[in-house]
């Protein structure tokens, strides 16, 4: 690119931020940050910055179970959108990329261009951009080319969701970039669109693998998102709950510390989703262990006495 191209986009940032498009506009609000907070240059010409590879293994090591659960989903999505030059990147809340997917061909460019393990893209480092920007404001959106804030990015077209962990806190970014310049605004709603359904299946995957030993419950109300999820002791106790399941439930860090029966949190009214999976997993149980109570217990993980309580309560008879 030409410096008078790094000029003139240079001049479009500086001249909507003096304006008072910045109340109206997140775009504009990120490249106030970006300027008057972090005090970045969109016209710099220097490299992204990278980490050493002992500190981009130490920042794996760090999301360790979330880069497990999330292998599956990121092989699926490059897979939709690896064959039209776009790689796949998973960073965590940081902005690092620790995983990345991409065709062996386009490596030397995307390394090139800072779509990279190890490259640094918080917002306070690299300005407007999917990944730093969507940590920031913890939304899923897509920085397109000239709406980055550094000129030397504005090639680019980076689509990021944000990944909440198994307690609910922002975790890592998942992104999709790409440099063509012929990304049609319909083929980008449709990327966005897979990014955001890979993050909640990672979202899933990680709370499943950090609540192994509970039974799994989506949470009512919540638009059926697949990610609303509840974690059920043997006890019927709420013991984990994911971002969307706190949010549709009005449930809380401190709530979720203290003893919580199942049913009261999801009422008796709209239970009959909860109360039909409990007693079917009941019913197998008995029917694995031939009607022995003590070896039904067993394989739930409870004792016989609450096992007994339970099939009173949902009236099951054991087989003679």
């Amino acid at each position: 690119m030409s410096a008078s191209t790094f000029a003139q986009h240079a001049d479009k940032i500086q001249s909507a931020i003096e304006s008072n498009a910045a109340a109206k506009s997140a775009l504009v609000a990120s490249w106030r940050r970006s300027a008057t907070l972090h005090h970045l240059d969109p016209t710099t010409r220097q490299a992204p910055r990278r980490l050493s590879e002992a500190e981009l293994a130490q920042a794996r090591e760090r999301v360790g179970l979330l880069l497990h659960a999330a292998q599956t989903s990121l092989d699926r999505l490059y897979m939709a959108v690896g064959g039209v030059g776009c790689c796949v990147l998973l960073a965590d809340r940081d902005g690092i990329p620790v995983e990345r997917r991409g065709s062996v061909v386009d490596d030397d460019t995307f390394e090139e261009w800072g779509l990279w393990t190890g490259t640094i893209w918080s917002e306070d480092s690299e300005g407007t951009n999917g990944i730093g920007t969507c940590l920031t404001e913890q939304r899923a959106l897509t920085i397109h080319r000239d709406q980055h804030f550094f000129s030397r990015n504005t090639l680019l077209s980076c689509t990021t969701a944000p990944i909440y962990d198994h307690e609910g806190n922002l975790a890592a970014a998942l992104d999709v970039s790409s440099c063509r310049a012929d990304l049609t605004e319909g083929f980008v709603q449709l990327i966005a669109m897979a990014v955001g359904d890979a993050a909640r299946s990672i979202e899933a995957e990680n709370f499943r693998s950090a609540f192994a030993g509970a039974r799994i419950m989506l949470a009512p109300g919540a638009d059926k998102s697949a990610s609303a999820m509840i974690a059920v002791d043997a006890d019927d106790l709420v013991i984990g709950a994911t971002r969307s399941a706190r949010l549709a439930l009005n449930l809380t860090t401190e709530t979720l510390s203290k003893p919580l029966p199942a049913r009261d949190l999801l009422g008796m009214e709209d239970c009959e989703g909860f109360t039909d999976a409990e007693r079917g997993v009941l019913q197998r149980a008995l029917a694995r262990a031939d009607g022995n109570v003590s070896a039904a217990a067993a394989s739930l993980g409870i004792s016989r006495a609450t096992l007994h309580r339970k099939l009173i309560r949902f009236g099951i008879r054991r087989a003679h």
